[in-house]
């Protein structure tokens, strides 16, 4: 029984033990005299690296949603800190699984997918990187607490970022334009954190595409979104086809707004479609969640049982609030077998827009919750937004409900 996400009990694991247990089974598994010894030895690796990613993720997802907690804030920077020697360890392991004199066996057991992800992981780590990788994830955190830290004033009144989200898209557009300038504001008044920032990540990543003797962080990026079939000349191609025939599609929509909001010059806080406003969700957050339950219960036997088991443990954490992390996202938690889903409803059809996007991830994640292989939680990011964005296309029926 998996137990509510409030109430799970969290706490540090022995970082140091687990890399020294993690180091031991990987000796085990290269000395291994049979393919039923490897076998065994991965399982017992997946239970090692199951706890802590688990750990790692309940940190990251409870940071996110209050970024003033001192506990999580003080976690997350000790994850970012060691999380790059896990991933070290991690690359020993894969180099060890390629090298296997029982490969044949173990495909044929775990898939061969498994082997395609080991060996691209293997070209994503060096260990002259090791630092570098711990200042990513310092500066990554920072940008995060960055955003975060928004408290916008407004007509008298305070907001974050999502929360400016609503007003900027008023049909009133005196106020429009008054949220879209101090959206804009805040973003020129922390413009030195911003740009430093950026330009330390960008030399950063640079420097370690070099280090690994790669021409740029383009060839190095490919390899870590686990690109084993999507390469540049596709995206050359997908660029191509956006320019032919969604930029023209683009520019007639655009022309047709502007009749539409019955405006001479159409500007960038011009972002309505109807002279009316863009669409609202009906009801309270508590409203359009009963009627997300609504819906997948309707929709199939396997998504009502995942939504109603999102549901029953807590595993959503959806409204907008003071110090919370911007943006929406899906978690997985392995030891509990369940994914998790953060976003910021704050009033616009944005909040529709993450019951269905971030459920398909988490939908597909919960269909892959029984494999034994971490490494299949998730499809690579070639694959990964075709749940996403189908479980928007399956809801299309229920939308009179939101």
């Amino acid at each position: 029984m998996t137990t509510k996400f409030t109430e799970i009990q969290y706490s540090r694991p022995d970082f140091e033990k687990n890399l020294s247990d993690y180091n031991s089974l990987i000796g085990e598994f290269e000395k291994a005299s049979s393919y039923e010894s490897q076998k065994d030895i991965i399982n017992k690796i997946n239970f090692l690296r199951k706890e802590y990613m688990s750990a790692t993720n309940i940190v990251s997802i409870r940071h996110s949603i209050d970024t003033s907690d001192v506990f999580y804030k003080e976690e997350n920077d000790f994850f970012d800190e060691n999380g790059p020697r896990f991933s070290e360890v991690d690359e020993k392991y894969y180099r060890a699984l390629n090298k296997s004199a029982f490969r044949k066996d173990l495909e044929a057991e775990f898939g061969a997918h498994l082997f395609v992800i080991s060996e691209l992981v293997t070209k994503t780590f060096i260990p002259e990187i090791l630092e570098d990788l711990k200042e990513e994830n310092r500066l990554s955190s920072e940008y995060q607490k960055l955003k975060a830290s928004a408290k916008i004033e407004l007509d008298g009144k305070t907001y974050n970022l999502a929360g400016l989200s609503p007003l900027m898209e008023s049909s009133d557009r005196s106020l429009r334009k008054r949220a879209s300038e101090a959206n804009s504001n805040f973003y020129v008044e922390n413009e030195k954190s911003f740009d430093e920032i950026y330009d330390k990540l960008v030399k950063l990543r640079h420097g370690m595409a070099l280090k690994m003797g790669y021409k740029n962080y383009v060839e190095l990026g490919y390899i870590k979104m686990l690109r084993s079939d999507y390469t540049a000349n596709e995206i050359s191609e997908y660029r191509n086809l956006i320019h032919k025939y969604v930029v023209p599609l683009a520019k007639k929509i655009n022309a047709k707004r502007k009749e539409v909001l019955g405006l001479e010059h159409m500007f960038q806080y011009d972002n309505l479609y109807f002279a009316d406003g863009n669409p609202k969700p009906k009801g309270t957050p508590e409203e359009i969640i009963e009627n997300g339950r609504i819906m997948y219960n309707a929709m199939s036997d396997e998504t009502s049982e995942f939504f109603n088991f999102m549901l029953d443990n807590e595993l959503m954490d959806l409204v907008n609030k003071k110090n919370k992390s911007g943006g929406g996202y899906c978690s997985m938690i392995p030891n509990i077998g369940a994914p998790f889903i953060f976003s910021n409803f704050n009033g616009t059809a944005h909040d529709v827009d993450v019951l269905t996007h971030e459920a398909g991830h988490a939908f597909q994640c919960y269909s892959s919750r029984h494999f034994q292989m971490t490494e299949y939680y998730w499809p690579t990011y070639e694959a990964c937004e075709i749940h996403s964005m189908s479980m928007e296309f399956f809801t299309w029926p229920w939308m009179h409900l939101f």
